[in-house]
């Protein structure tokens, strides 16, 4: 059984990452996949491919635990992963909150920016060799993809015209999303009080 779930966590990471690696590079015109199969069918598919490497990759992370330790990490390390979590909450609401703001203006593509951060505060209180991978895999897909939109010239936000009320509602909603992943979710969800 712990080959099978081996199997889905390297297999969902190849899934999840490989549409999103080609996602990141794909040609935009109409003589790309996207373009030829027409954009309905094209999501379609993604989503689909990406949500099966995504149900994989957790489960296969989640049944093979306790992974190996690679060190035990200083308690400090958690007062920074609970500061960093904070402005990516506040980044993916942003990412779609209705009307953009000031925060997605400036930052340009707020859900890369969390992403990263996410990854990141996750790596620094995780020392075991599947959080290296299966958060790493995010960090590094963030770095590529921030390339790739930059090569591209895609300047996401950058040009809105922003609203203040966007700015609050990703402030109080990112704050109520992060108050209720510490205090409920997180424990729920995964089995880990971020506060112990």
């Amino acid at each position: 059984m712990e080959l099978a779930y081996i199997a889905a966590f390297f297999g969902g990471l190849l899934v999840f990452f490989g549409t999103h690696v080609y996602t990141a590079f794909r040609r935009r015109d109409e003589d790309g996949i996207a373009g030829m199969m027409g954009r309905g069918p094209y999501m379609a598919i993604y989503s689909i491919l990406t949500g099966i490497g995504f149900v994989a990759l957790v489960w296969g992370y989640a049944s093979l635990k306790p992974w190996i330790a690679l060190g035990v990490p200083p308690d400090f390390t958690r007062h920074i992963a609970m500061t960093l979590m904070l402005p990516a909450m506040v980044l993916i609401v942003a990412a779609y909150a209705p009307p953009a703001g000031f925060i997605k203006k400036a930052v340009k593509h707020p859900m890369l920016a969390a992403v990263k951060l996410w990854a990141l505060a996750h790596l620094l209180v995780n020392w075991d060799v599947g959080s290296l991978i299966l958060f790493g895999s995010f960090l590094a897909f963030g770095v590529i993809d921030r390339i790739a939109v930059k090569k591209r010239g895609d300047e996401g936000a950058a040009r809105v015209q922003p609203n203040v009320l966007g700015d609050l509602i990703s402030l109080a909603v990112g704050l109520a999303l992060y108050a209720l992943l510490v205090y409920e979710l997180h424990y729920t969800l995964f089995g880990v009080d971020p506060l112990g």
